[in-house]
């Protein structure tokens, strides 16, 4: 990580981020339900999830933004313990300020992961911008960063070793699993 990656992810107090093609790889599946009715399912990163755990216990808090309405992101932002939840808003910017008056922080200690033409323009407006490696590649021009892994694959896991490794805060993990250091 550059110096000034790290100095972007050393300021981080919260994370956002976009959830089809951020904590999922972008793909939907409609399946029959019980009821004959389609469901909407989605598949979500393991390893992004426990990571999306330890900025909870860390009191890091995350949040995400998305233009879909998914009972599977709900699930999904309880078991990873999201503090914000904001689904069905394509139009991201009043979202944004309305978090950042809440979290009572200046937008430059806001971290977001994107991957489409909807997130540039919070990417534009938070300290550290975030583009998956399955971005459209507009945003990888104006990212501050763009993770080697794809979205649903290990993107958010990356993302938040980075922010906790700037911080300081990653030898705790490591400890706490008993990893040799």
């Amino acid at each position: 990580m550059t110096a000034d990656l790290t100095q972007l992810a050393s300021k981080i107090r919260l994370l956002l981020m976009d959830v089809d093609g951020v904590l999922t790889d972008g793909k939907l599946y409609n399946v029959p339900g019980p009821d004959g009715n389609m469901w909407e399912s989605k598949g979500f990163d393991s390893q992004d999830g426990i990571a999306l755990q330890w900025m909870a216990r860390l009191g890091i808090p995350t949040g995400l933004i998305s233009g879909r309405v998914s009972p599977a992101t709900v699930e999904r932002a309880k078991q990873c313990k999201f503090k914000y939840v904001y689904q069905g808003h394509t139009e991201k910017i009043p979202i944004l300020q309305e978090i950042l008056a809440d979290a009572k922080i200046d937008p430059s200690e806001v971290a977001y992961i994107g991957d489409d033409f909807t997130d540039i323009v919070v990417m534009r407006r938070v300290g550290f911008g975030i583009a998956t490696a399955n971005c459209r590649p507009e945003l990888k021009s104006i990212a501050h960063h763009v993770t080697a892994t794809p979205g649903g694959q290990g993107a958010v896991r990356e993302v938040i070793e980075m922010i906790l490794k700037a911080q300081g805060k990653w030898d705790e993990i490591l400890r706490h699993y008993e990893v040799t250091l």
